[in-house]
């Protein structure tokens, strides 16, 4: 991967970015980072959550953010280090310093005060799967269902808030929450469940193993991805934005992208 801009350029580009008021929140906080040691990067993702992040068969760490967050290490000269979990996890692994982000396909949107965050890099929606030929063709279908889905996603807070879509959740027969949806597809086609509340990407993946899967029209809610930095980490999350711009413009995001069609469509950075 060779960058258009030399490093050295890129991070006197990168420290012109650090707005006034950024500067100013570094020195209002009286602290630097908890664990960044500005060398290597800790990269915290979930385990199982394709394309986005996940660990595949061989025991490697694959996915559309793995790479990326890989290829942000490789313009700046960090070591990139992998810190996989299970999501319900996140926030005591941020808050401990095992990881320097939470960058997994996370939505922005509902947890905007509760972190730093960068840029928006991909927009989202929350939709139903169900197999092919359920009889379930729309939302109101759901009633007396049981639905499935996994433990603190974007999907599941719209469903149990009461701001979001407690009301339709509240015609099911059940609502079952799972660790992970690479278990919770398994129980759908099984006939476990009949139906799963999920991200729009990662349910096209879903659909791209398995063409018996298939997508309501209706969706649940829409939302934006970002990654979320402990909020007195100004400077890493700069430098992260600053790279995020830089590779989508040498066509290093673009390229990423080619390998997981399932996200492509959804990427906002560089338009």
């Amino acid at each position: 991967m060779q960058a258009n801009l030399t490093r050295r350029s890129f991070l006197k580009g990168a420290a012109l970015v650090m707005s006034a008021p950024a500067l100013m929140s570094l020195a209002a906080c009286g602290q630097k980072t908890v664990s960044w040691d500005g060398q290597t990067f800790k990269h915290g993702f979930d385990l199982d959550y394709r394309p986005y992040s996940y660990v595949d068969d061989n025991g490697q760490n694959v996915g559309f953010d793995v790479e990326l967050a890989q290829a942000v290490c490789a313009y700046y000269g960090w070591e990139y280090v992998p810190v996989p979990f299970n999501w319900d996890a996140k926030d005591a692994e941020l808050s401990a310093g095992s990881c320097d982000c939470i960058w997994s396909g996370f939505t922005i949107n509902g947890r905007e005060d509760d972190y730093l965050w960068s840029k928006p890099y991909s927009d989202n929606t929350q939709m139903i799967l169900v197999l092919g030929g359920s009889g379930i063709a729309a939302l109101a279908d759901l009633a007396g269902k049981k639905v499935g889905v996994q433990t603190a996603t974007s999907a599941y807070t719209l469903l149990t808030d009461e701001e979001g879509q407690k009301e339709l959740a509240d015609t099911f027969a059940s609502l079952e929450v799972y660790e992970n949806y690479t278990v919770a597809i398994t129980d759908l086609k099984a006939g476990a469940v009949d139906a799963l509340a999920i991200d729009v990407t990662r349910a096209n993946e879903a659909i791209a193993n398995d063409s018996s899967l298939a997508l309501l029209d209706e969706a649940l809610g829409s939302e934006q991805y970002g990654i979320g930095f402990r909020k007195n980490d100004t400077e890493l999350c700069d430098l992260v934005n600053a790279a995020l711009d830089a590779l989508a413009v040498d066509g290093t995001v673009d390229a990423i992208a080619q390998g997981y069609p399932e996200i492509a469509e959804y990427l906002t950075l560089g338009k």
